[in-house]
């Protein structure tokens, strides 16, 4: 089959966690003898961003990277209708230009054959509705939402035929543990600032525990005001910037510790939808310490795949038991990776995908889950 991605972006990671998700299904599908393509706004944000800080490189990382991955970037002139009209699967990214999303509609309404999918993988359908609101998806097959309670916003809004829930996972290709490399450092947390939307958990669950404890660690990300990289020197923390994703299962594995810290609008008005971190961290076997969130969804098993802290203090509790138990973090690093290889990998969503395709009526995606019933 010929799957296109719209996407934000899919070479440029720069403050765009949902590339590292798309790599991974891409790359699944790949595998699979599909065709997987992504297409990209030559000026997107992420990718301009990237390109102004790291220059050229950059890019040419990307390729080494992931040499199986096609991105072609698009501009005004570009010739949308053709490059859609032989798709099978065309899913169209919330972060791609409204008009796009609307051409790529009119598309399917005149005649496309291919089945249609609109993907949402951030809170602006609570927390900015009217963006999400104008957008024309009457004529999509559906919407995969990376959250049960994003998929719930968008029925009750009545927005697109039906929703589903398509939560992000770990590319286990890449996200692996490295027990080649000794840990030599305390802590890691890659994460970016991002608008302020988690800057006060920020400090209450890395900068003030790790300063608390003595303990030494590293930050990878991008967009940290002056303020901010002076309050993780204080504590102790070295800043790198920004980490090339195939980088960072090596980067976790030379640290004893990582924390996850959810951004504010997912925990208050999203529960159950973590960071894609999360899913990284645990696929590469460190230890994880968790800022509050709901999982309502029980992805995960809370106290035994990783340990919640409610407040600074209970972090501060936790990381201790964590660097002084080994069997502890023994423990949380295989329970953690059970869950992952069971449950949270882009092998299963790829097989949810294909399940959503026939749900939508694909042909092809039914044919396919009745041969694999068979042979099964």
């Amino acid at each position: 089959m010929r799957f296109l991605f719209y996407s934000h972006s899919v070479v440029s990671d720069w403050n765009h966690g949902n590339a590292h998700f798309l790599r991974g299904i891409m790359r699944e599908l790949v595998a699979r003898g599909h065709q997987a393509i992504a297409l990209e706004p030559a000026d997107g944000w992420s990718r301009s961003n990237l390109l102004a800080e790291k220059g050229p490189f950059a890019v040419e990382r990307f390729r080494k990277d992931f040499p199986e991955l096609m991105s072609v970037t698009y501009d005004a002139s570009f010739d949308h209708e053709g490059w859609i009209d032989d798709a099978d699967v065309v899913i169209v990214h919330e972060w791609t230009d409204p008009d796009v999303v609307e051409r790529i509609g009119r598309a399917k309404a005149n005649g496309g054959g291919f089945t249609l999918l609109f993907h949402d993988t951030h809170h602006r359908a609570v927390s900015a509705t009217q963006a999400i609101s104008a957008l024309r998806l009457e004529h999509y097959d559906g919407v995969l939402a990376f959250g049960e309670a994003l998929r719930e916003s968008y029925l009750r809004a009545g927005w697109g035929k039906r929703a589903f829930t398509w939560h992000e996972a770990a590319d286990e290709r890449l996200f692996k543990p490295h027990p080649e490399i000794d840990p030599t450092a305390d802590l890691i947390w890659i994460g970016n600032w991002g608008d302020d939307e988690r800057s006060a958990e920020i400090k209450e669950f890395l900068i003030d525990p790790v300063e608390e404890l003595g303990l030494g660690g590293t930050v990878h990300g991008v967009r940290y005001p002056r303020e901010a990289l002076d309050d993780l020197a204080a504590a102790g923390l070295g800043y790198e910037g920004w980490i090339a994703n195939a980088d960072v299962p090596k980067a976790f594995a030379a640290h004893r510790v990582t924390v996850h810290i959810p951004r504010r609008p997912y925990w208050e008005s999203l529960p159950g939808i973590p960071t894609i971190r999360m899913f990284e961290a645990l696929a590469c076997g460190i230890p994880l310490v968790s800022a509050p969130w709901a999982d309502v969804e029980q992805l995960f098993r809370p106290g035994i795949d990783f340990l919640f802290a409610r407040d600074g203090s209970e972090m501060c509790r936790h990381l201790r038991d964590v660097l002084d138990d080994a069997d502890l973090a023994s423990s949380l690093v295989k329970s953690g990776l059970e869950t992952i290889r069971t449950r949270h990998t882009c092998r299963h969503r790829a097989d949810e995908l294909f399940d959503v395709l026939a749900e939508c009526g694909n042909r092809q995606a039914i044919d396919r889950i009745a041969i694999e019933e068979t042979v099964a």
